[in-house]
């Protein structure tokens, strides 16, 4: 939105003459592995994209995290690196998706939400990190997660994205169920009120599977990349690349961590975090809580 119209929204907003959009719930998983050495930004398959190695993690011990660049095109955060996530679709809620790992109801209480929300936002998470990352969250009940690999699982891919195949069809297809017990709750930020366009986001973090690989899809992701958490919050700050308010926020988190082990094994009780639009001085400014510590 235009500076000049984003204030008037802000005025309105704060006056009372406008009512806030109503935030869609929206959910995203920071997919985590142990630092690997000549790791860095990739284009995924099909792009014309262009590695960026300046951006390569270092050698030692560590994490990254996998990152995607969202294409020029996109209407939301056009060029920003992000982790795989989007908007639950009204098929998350399906009660016919198999489901392993805790009980719904706790991990609503975790994040605030009620446990047919947990549930949906979970399914969401893991279609939503399959669409845009291949990586696949889901299994046979107790076994060993798959690989996705190969034209049928593509296609499976691609219509999954597309819309002509729902979650509880792939994995009944497949005989997997969604693996809620990888996913662990980390944080929700919801989008200010002056915003247009505004989301509730769940955030949850996961180990990538042993044997999977990430690549991004090509309709939305130029750029894919494995970066330690530290090295990407540099790379904000010089410019290199651009990082939403949470995403930076997560990853100064993820890299004051003990590593992947603490990562996953943390139970958090989540609050919300609803940053506020302000003008002042004929611009508008991002005000954070007290509590969040914010790298940028």
């Amino acid at each position: 939105m235009h500076g000049g119209r984003l204030m008037q929204r802000v005025a309105d907003v704060a006056a009372g003459r406008t009512a806030p959009a109503k935030p869609r719930d929206a959910a995203t998983v920071m997919v985590l592995r142990p630092e690997r050495e000549g790791s860095g930004l990739s284009a995924p398959e099909g792009s014309a994209g262009s590695p960026e190695r300046e951006l390569a993690p270092q050698a030692g011990a560590g994490i990254e995290v996998l990152m995607l660049r969202r294409t020029a095109a996109m209407r939301f955060a056009p060029g920003a690196y992000v982790f795989p996530g989007g908007s639950v679709d009204e098929a998350d809620a399906d009660p016919g998706i198999a489901w392993h790992g805790p009980d719904p109801a706790e991990i609503g209480a975790r994040l605030g939400a009620s446990p047919e929300l947990a549930r949906a936002l979970v399914c969401a998470a893991v279609r939503e990190t399959f669409e845009e990352s291949g990586v696949l969250l889901a299994s046979e009940p107790g076994g060993p997660l798959p690989v996705p690999s190969g034209s049928s699982w593509e296609a499976d891919r691609n219509a999954l994205t597309a819309g002509s195949l729902t979650l509880a069809e792939l994995l009944s297809r497949h005989g997997l169920a969604v693996r809620a017990d990888l996913l662990v709750p980390w944080a929700r930020w919801i989008t200010p009120e002056a915003e247009p366009r505004r989301f509730d986001a769940c955030f949850f973090a996961a180990a990538l599977p042993a044997g999977q690989h990430a690549a991004g899809h090509q309709a939305e992701a130029d750029q894919t990349a494995w970066l330690r958490p530290a090295n990407a919050i540099e790379a904000a700050k010089t410019g290199s690349i651009s990082l939403l308010p949470p995403t930076a926020a997560i990853l100064h988190e993820f890299a004051s961590s003990g590593g992947l082990g603490d990562i996953l094994g943390q139970r958090r009780k989540i609050a919300a975090v609803l940053p506020v639009l302000a003008a002042e001085d004929g611009e508008v400014w991002l005000q954070l809580p007290d509590e969040v510590a914010y790298p940028l």
